[in-house]
Order: C-alpha cells, then sequence, then structure tokens
C-alpha cells in the first residue's frame, strides 16, 4: 500500500520547536495566538506533553501567506 507523502505528512504531529520553526513565533506568542483562538490547538497527548497537528498549522500557514 503506498501514500503520498503529503497524506502521510499530514497525519504527523509537531512539537512547539517544530512549530516555532516553521511559523518564526516564539513560544510564548504561540501560546497566545492559541488563547485568541488564532491559532490551532494544540493536543494533550500526556500528562505534560502537547503536539500539535501537521495538518491544521500547514493550513494555518497557508491561509495567513493567502491573505
Amino acid at each position: 500500500m503506498t501514500q503520498s507523502f503529503d497524506s502521510v505528512s499530514q497525519r504527523k504531529i509537531l512539537k512547539m520547536r517544530d512549530v516555532m520553526h516553521q511559523t518564526g513565533f516564539s513560544r510564548t506568542w504561540i501560546y497566545e495566538l492559541v488563547k485568541r483562538g488564532a491559532f490551532p490547538q494544540p493536543r494533550k497527548i500526556g500528562k505534560r506533553t502537547i503536539r500539535f497537528s501537521a495538518a491544521e498549522v500547514n493550513a494555518w500557514i497557508k491561509e495567513k501567506l493567502a491573505d
């Protein structure tokens, strides 16, 4: 079974540092945008671990670049 790279990469979950790298934003600013409802919500995957959906972050970036 072969899947396209985009299909597989869109199911990835991203660490905060990856989101920071992709957006160029600081941790504080990302959390502020999340709080305002202006950035995808992170998912809690453990007691002290959060991750972001790569698909949601990539869609957000594409939307911002289209503005």
